[in-house]
């Protein structure tokens, strides 16, 4: 094995390896010390919305409504269950490090090469590495041939590193080509890879906006229906009622108003939402997320894979007889050439120099695309031979491996020496060529990977005399461009009022070139290294707080910190990220983006939402559907409540009037209402889609239950709805005379005042789909047009359909009362159009 000087020491010995072995303890990262799987479970059961409604099946079970209970507690599990599976696959990114460890390794022992397991390697074991070899281990490079490694996993940086004698390589990287003999220096628990696990294993997930959300509402409502339940109570007790009666009356009462409905509703919306995004390439891992994506308020983005292409492509070529540009699709061997004769005629001979040092690599046709096989670079080298139409042989020939210290490599064959590295390597190597210093710094400026191609007649002997007195061929400019759509989609972040950042490993100038292309850089063109970022956390908060700032050459423990810093600052923060060294950030992140098609195992683990695709214009279409379910949660719970109100004005009525007015609902009407006719058209709501203007303007990061939506539903639509059933329900009763001791009578009446909330809740499900824009002028719901159309059938099972009707304690109304009940539709469309029409004007 060439490239070095020190020779082999032949390994540890079998004994000594086994010694080691039993100190240190086996090369295994550490067990991540997750939450137990029952305690994650129980942790579902007992949250206060869980509780709330465990304590409304104990009280309809008290109450003797056994039924009900039931029901209330397979709503808990149900829910409990489905939270537990989504948390439980979450909680396991840290364990998922210990799949990336090899489970065999070549190492030298006792003199001899032998494959042992990977768990058995120790501190000071000879490791035999070669291309397609994961590393085992940290280790310091003793002999090398040309290796290289992939550590994008650990660093971010996209390009592969070729360590030279005396370098590091680390744990869970790649080697991509070449050889080496390697000291092992770290094993298990000491290595980096154990570190990043650490990180991810510590990082805490910040509770999602929508949970804090919920919480506050289902606090309010909880409290509100046991203080209503406590005062109707006292009624009943100053109207003369037994004390046990009074009791289960009040106890109906709080059990009516607690929403049961609310938790599924709020589950199936978000899980359709997720169903969604999933068909837009955007696969949800834990539901809440969905919303979180709506409330987002800085996205920090990856750059490679994401911004751009992930296509090492090159783009053009200078020439002493002038410039070529090049553009084609992906890998593919046709694209578009532009350029001179002459200019073309000396790239053809450069790129075929550059293909002569880089034999291995080529692109090959499969499954209906072209694909690297090889380094990316060199594959892109020799895609651009094929498109400038170059000879791509490569005859046999003496090879001098690139040299990560040198960073050139040469070959030599019969056509004479052909050398490629970075320019400032070769360009010293050649005779003076006008223009070709200027024409490499303009296009490393732009942010392009710039390689240099040299030629001289001759045999060589030695590397040495093989890298002298040169002729300069060509500078070749390599880049991986940007995807199409990703300027539009930052523009349309920006639309929204969400702030950017590209977070990557990346060299800050191609980090630069990027942001402006894309139009990612701010207007301050800020691009900050990770080693220069400061290290007080509100420092660093105030720093990166603005739209279109680069951080480059970041680590793990960066992207940590940049997370929390920005989150300190107010923010929801949507972290993207593909390797080992995201995991970290992307769970401590408001919301984790991973790759799915070039993201590790760990990053997806780790992340809330993956990307099919990992395309940056995937996040936002997530972005647009998560708004787009915040505004569709507070359209349900505007109809919940508007039901709500219709619901207990019976109850009010009774109290205010000393028992006097009989109840128009009983309390298993209000619960049919609840979990019958309501459930449907409240889901249908939550499955709205995007309207305009979901994307204009910041995101609405308030309460569910605001100003607007109290206005509407205790204001406008409640009232109204209350107010048509209690008229519809007092005119049967005066039709009837006002017969209270007649039970066919009062049965009539409660039919019918429950027929107008059915009804009244049908026409307030259409006012419910915008606060702005009249009903008459809305399209394309066809899942509430049969929701409703099953509220009808629902409506008429319960009234029709024996023993319900005796056991709810109403019957079907009669043709005055349908006569009455209908009036329900109309009134509640009219105070809606109103309503608008009155804040148009205002607004």
């Amino acid at each position: 094995m060439p490239a070095t000087t020190k020779s082999t020491t032949g390994g540890l010995t079998s004994a000594e390896a086994a010694r080691r072995l039993r100190e240190n303890g086996p090369n295994l990262l550490p067990a991540a010390g997750g939450t137990h799987p029952v305690v994650l479970l129980l942790k579902q059961f007992g949250h206060f919305f869980a509780i709330l409604l465990w304590v409304a099946a104990a009280l309809a079970s008290v109450a003797g409504m056994p039924a009900l209970s039931v029901a209330i507690a397979l709503v808990v599990v149900l829910n409990g269950v489905f939270a537990f599976a989504q948390e439980y696959r979450a909680d396991r990114a840290a364990q998922r490090l210990r799949d990336l460890m090899p489970t065999r390794a070549t190492v030298r022992r006792d003199g001899e090469p032998r494959v042992v397991d990977a768990a058995d390697l120790v501190v000071g074991d000879e490791v035999l590495l070669q291309g397609g070899d994961r590393v085992c281990a940290d280790a310091r490079v003793f002999q090398v041939a040309a290796l290289a490694v992939d550590e994008s996993m650990l660093s971010g940086e996209s390009v592969p590193v070729h360590p030279a004698a005396d370098d590091v390589v680390r744990a869970g990287t790649y080697v991509t080509e070449g050889e080496a003999t390697v000291v092992v220096t770290a094993t298990g628990a000491h290595t980096r890879l154990a570190g990043i696990a650490s990180l991810t294993r510590d990082a805490v997930r910040p509770k999602s906006p929508l949970a804090l959300r919920l919480h506050r509402v289902v606090t309010v409502v909880g409290l509100i229906a046991v203080a209503v339940g406590v005062a109707f109570y006292g009624v009943a007790m100053l109207l003369g009622l037994d004390p046990a009666e009074g009791f289960l009356f009040a106890v109906g009462v709080t059990v009516a108003l607690v929403p049961e409905g609310l938790l599924p509703t709020v589950t199936l919306s978000l899980a359709r939402a997720a169903q969604e995004m999933a068909h837009r390439k955007a696969l949800v891992r834990r539901l809440d997320a969905v919303e979180t994506l709506g409330a987002t308020t800085f996205v920090c983005t990856d750059k490679t894979g994401t911004l751009t292409r992930n296509e090492m492509a090159a783009v053009r070529v200078w020439t002493p007889a002038g410039e070529v540009s090049v553009e084609g699709e992906g890998y593919a061997p046709t694209g578009r050439v532009t350029g001179g004769p002459d200019a073309l005629a000396a790239v053809r001979r450069a790129a075929a120099g550059a293909v002569r040092c880089s034999p291995g690599a080529r692109a090959e046709h499969r499954d209906g695309r072209w694909s690297p096989v090889g380094d990316p670079m060199e594959v892109a080298l020799h895609v651009l031979a094929a498109r400038v139409g170059a000879d791509t042989s490569t005859p046999e020939a003496t090879r001098f491996p690139f040299d990560p210290r040198r960073r050139r490599s040469s070959v030599a064959d019969g056509d004479g020496v052909h050398v490629i590295g970075a320019p400032d390597a070769v360009l010293p190597l050649c005779a003076p060529t006008p223009g070709a210093r200027e024409a490499v710094a303009e296009l490393g400026a732009r942010g392009l990977r710039v390689l240099a191609v040299a030629w001289r007649p001759g045999a060589a002997v030695d590397q040495a005399d093989a890298e002298r007195d040169l002729v300069l061929l060509g500078v070749v400019a390599l880049q991986d461009p940007p995807r199409d759509d990703v300027a539009d989609s930052i523009a349309l972040c920006r639309e929204a009022g969400i702030k950017l950042a590209m977070i990557t490993g990346d060299h800050p100038a191609t980090a630069r070139a990027i942001a402006v292309q894309t139009g990612l850089l701010g207007p301050d063109g800020l691009v900050v290294e990770g080693g220069d970022l400061p290290a007080d956390d509100h420092a660093l908060g105030e720093l990166l707080d603005r739209d279109g700032v680069v951080v480059a050459r970041v680590t793990p423990e960066d992207k940590l910190r940049i997370a929390r810093a920005l989150q300190g600052r107010g923010h929801v923060v949507a972290m993207t990220g593909d390797g080992v060294n995201d995991g970290p950030a992307l769970r401590a992140a408001d919301i984790g983006v991973a790759m799915g098609a070039s993201g590790t195992d760990v990053a997806r683990e780790a992340a809330d939402l993956v990307l099919l695709d990992d395309h940056f214009g995937t996040i936002v279409a997530a972005v647009e559907l998560g708004r787009a379910t915040f505004a569709n949660i507070r359209r349900f719970l505007t109809y919940h409540l508007t039901d709500n109100v219709a619901e207990l004005t019976p109850f009010v009525f009774w109290a205010l009037s000393g028992g006097s007015y009989p109840l128009a609902l009983s309390v298993l009407q209000v619960l049919a209402l609840d979990i019958g006719t309501d459930l449907l058209p409240a889901l249908a709501l939550g499955a709205e889609k995007p309207n305009p203007r979901t994307m204009t303007g910041p995101a609405r990061t308030g309460s569910l239950i605001d100003r607007s939506v109290l206005v509407r539903a205790f204001g406008v639509l409640g009232p109204a709805e209350a107010l048509a059933a209690m008229a519809a329900f007092t005119l049967v009763l005066l039709a009837g005379d006002w017969d209270l001791g007649d039970p066919v009578l009062a049965a009539t009446a409660s039919g019918t005042a429950f027929t107008a909330i059915v009804l009244g809740q049908l026409a307030n499900a259409f006012a419910c789909r915008s606060a702005t824009t009249p009903v008459k002028t809305l399209r394309g719901n066809r899942l509430l047009v049969g929701a409703v159309l099953f509220e009808l059938v629902l409506l008429a099972v319960f009234l029709f359909v024996p023993p319900l009707p005796g056991l709810l304690g109403g019957s079907a109304p009669t043709p005055l009362g349908w006569a009455l009940a209908a009036t329900t539709i109309p009134v509640v469309l009219l105070v809606d159009a109103v309503q608008k029409w009155v804040r148009r004007r205002l607004t």
